[in-house]
């Protein structure tokens, strides 16, 4: 259970409506509508090409729907002046997919970009502390602080970039396939991470993944997008009890029944097994 007010839990703290969003000739969605709870980790799933970036887009506002309506915290974001904007935009994090850092910056100077942007009062010395607070709390070394992005791993790359989503101790947090690339280890070792962090800070959580494991492992709800909307929203169980064609390919695969595996066994105390060592080169 997240660390949420008293009271407000599960009130939708992201609301999209009959959204509509069109490249050239190609309508990605039409009519999607979706909520998010306060305090869960909603995951977002969908085939290539259902657009499941171009939403985190539209609602943290990078990408101007064609039709519908947003409210983030029960703000709109659509139509709205920047200054108009910008107390809801501190209420939110990113983690663009692959990190999206700044590779001619430090880790600590990428964390205390937001920093600069919406708080240019804040002194050197305290912006400094809290991008190495932020680095620390995600599970980096200190001495990542003074590294380039080029000196990082794909792992400690994308924890420099949930520190920088951090900076400003958002409410809402939006992860764009954070385990993409990563060994199941370290893929394993984000999730716990991002779980933990959602718990002891009381975070929403917007996951765009395609990690089965991760599904079964932190997320409360996956919202399923096909057809050009959101087709099914709930918890696994609940989506497997639907006949969608999409949904039971999806979750009764080959990959599907190991995550299941694996999420039983992580229940029961026992073990998973190790992954099989890579082929000598």
């Amino acid at each position: 259970m997240s660390d949420v007010a008293p009271g407000r839990e599960g009130e939708p703290i992201i609301r999209v409506e009959g959204l509509r969003n069109v490249f050239g000739d190609q309508v990605v969605h039409e009519n999607l509508d979706l909520e998010v709870r306060r305090g869960e980790i909603l995951g977002v799933v969908g085939g290539s090409g259902t657009g499941k970036s171009v939403l985190m887009r539209s609602i943290v506002g990078l990408q101007t729907p064609d039709a519908g309506q947003i409210h983030v915290f029960g703000e709109p974001t659509i139509g709205r002046e920047e200054t108009e904007a910008v107390d809801v935009r501190k209420r939110w994090g990113v983690l663009f997919q692959g990190g999206a850092l700044f590779s001619t910056l430090t880790v600590a100077e990428n964390v205390q970009v937001p920093l600069r942007e919406f708080y240019r009062d804040l002194s050197p010395a305290l912006m400094a502390e809290i991008a190495n607070y932020k680095v620390v709390m995600t599970g980096l070394p200190a001495e990542a602080g003074p590294k380039y992005p080029a000196e990082l791993s794909g792992g400690m790359k994308k924890r420099a970039g949930l520190a920088r989503a951090l900076a400003l101790d958002p409410e809402l947090l939006f992860l764009d396939e954070p385990t993409a690339g990563l060994d199941p280890i370290g893929a394993a070792a984000f999730d716990e991470l991002t779980r933990s962090l959602q718990r002891s800070l009381g975070l929403t959580v917007f996951l765009i993944t395609h990690d089965l494991d991760t599904l079964h492992a932190i997320c409360d709800r996956v919202a399923v997008l096909a057809d050009k909307k959101v087709i099914a929203v709930g918890t696994i169980p609940e989506l497997l009890a639907l006949d969608h064609p999409w949904i039971q390919e999806y979750f009764n695969g080959p990959r599907g029944r190991a995550a299941v595996d694996s999420a039983d066994r992580v229940a029961a105390g026992q073990p998973t097994p190790s992954p099989a060592p890579a082929e000598p080169r």
